[in-house]
């Protein structure tokens, strides 16, 4: 009984460390080049942000700097998955103090009444929040080439850098496609 205690809390600790991971900040920096001329580039970056649901709320002419907003939404979907799976891991761990210390009687088991809506609802707070997706002209003149510093979540670069690729023939290191691992 003891080892099953032990895989018990180890699950729970699991999903402690995922419902903190999914609320983590992931901006990235990368910079990125198009063989386009400036101004189409900056045209097609705004206007494939604004179909994505970004609102632009600053523009730095001087520094060539321009700045959006948008706001991340939880997925429902998910949350409801990790209500399931917080209350049938908290069952589970009501069930093992039940049989540790039998004179609780059934009591423990209702701890999935507890651990289920509680993992469902931080997970859903915590993933909304407001993200900034800001990009740099780094070459100032109209040269034929135009370099970018994009600095956003992780996943929106990807996003952009798979929507954008062909379009505005941009070429990067590729590091947004490798593992970390």
């Amino acid at each position: 009984m003891g080892s099953t205690l032990l895989l018990t809390i180890l699950l729970a600790i699991g999903l402690f460390f995922f419902l903190k991971a999914s609320s983590k900040d992931r901006t990235t920096i990368i910079d990125i080049s198009s063989s386009k001329k400036n101004i189409e580039v900056l045209n097609e970056v705004c206007n494939w942000l604004t179909l994505r649901g970004w609102q632009q709320i600053k523009v730095n002419s001087d520094k060539k700097i321009l700045t959006f907003r948008g706001q991340v939404v939880s997925s429902k979907s998910l949350a409801i998955f990790l209500s399931i799976l917080g209350g049938l891991g908290s069952c589970s761990l009501g069930l093992v103090l039940a049989q540790i210390y039998p004179f609780l009687n059934w009591w423990p088991i209702l701890l999935g009444l507890v651990g289920g809506p509680i993992s469902g609802f931080v997970y859903f707070k915590n993933s909304q929040r407001e993200e900034i997706f800001e990009f740099k002209l780094i070459n100032g003149n109209e040269r034929q080439s135009t370099q970018l510093r994009l600095s956003a979540h992780r996943d929106e670069l990807i996003a952009f850098e798979n929507d954008l690729k062909d379009k505005l023939q941009l070429s990067s290191d590729g590091s947004l496609f490798k593992t970390p691992i």
